[in-house]
């Protein structure tokens, strides 16, 4: 019967095993690790967003979590400030949103002005005698009160007539021809046939811009010419 000493009980794994590097197992907490707290970089980021749009930091983190619930297919371009006005859990927190949207949009509007005016000038400097194009804040949301959105069409002789009719009176327009493809050149003919001046243009009583789908996102209908004006923050057909 063959005998074992204690010495060759021990050295029996190694010769076994000879050649294969062996270490402790290490122990792995497999319980998932959370962190409720976000990464500095990120908390800065949404400080300065929610600064941003006049709002505290729980109201932006409430906004997040509004865009990740069913608001998000509802209105995914929706801002924060009406996504948490339409979610207002009260009429005084409604009314807080509305005032500050109000305030955030008539600075907006104000730096837009300005800005066109700007740009107008630059134009007429630049390019005495030819009509431009709106280059920048040709969104109907951007048009100030006072001034009508025209939407208008080629092949149209309302839409001429009428904008004719209305630049007599004085009325300030902005301009949007439908199905103009982008093509500057169609909106500038179109603007003449109309009898708009470059002194219109450049004064800011009338910009000239490309509808770009916008007639449709508004759920619009013919006849045309047709007229929006904002009242009460709502776009209404004004004929």
């Amino acid at each position: 019967m063959a005998r074992f000493s204690i010495f060759s009980l021990i050295l029996l794994p190694s010769c076994l095993f000879a050649g294969v590097a062996w270490s402790a197992p290490k122990l792995v907490d497999s319980a998932p690790q959370f962190s409720e707290q976000k990464p500095l970089d990120r908390q800065a980021s949404d400080a300065a967003r929610a600064k941003a749009w006049g709002l505290s930091d729980e109201e932006w983190a409430k906004f997040e979590r509004l865009q990740a619930g069913p608001r998000h297919y509802w209105s995914p371009q929706l801002d924060p400030l009406s996504t948490l006005g339409v979610e207002a859990d009260s009429d005084q927190e409604r009314q807080r949103y509305a005032e500050l949207q109000v305030r955030l949009e008539a600075k907006r509007a104000e730096r837009e002005l300005a800005y066109q005016k700007a740009y107008t000038a630059a134009w007429a400097r630049l390019f005495p005698g030819m009509l431009p194009v709106q280059g920048m804040a040709d969104d109907p949301a951007a048009t100030p009160a006072g001034r009508f959105a025209l939407f208008v069409e080629e092949r149209c002789p309302p839409c001429v007539s009428n904008t004719q009719q209305w630049l007599r009176v004085g009325a300030h327009l902005d301009v949007y021809l439908i199905g103009s493809q982008g093509d500057d050149g169609r909106l500038r003919q179109w603007a003449r046939s109309a009898g708009i001046t470059p002194a219109q243009v450049s004064s800011g009583q009338v910009t000239l811009n490309h509808d770009r789908g916008r007639w449709f996102a508004l759920g619009a209908s013919r006849p045309l010419p047709a007229r929006y004006q904002q009242v009460d923050g709502k776009w209404q057909r004004i004929d």
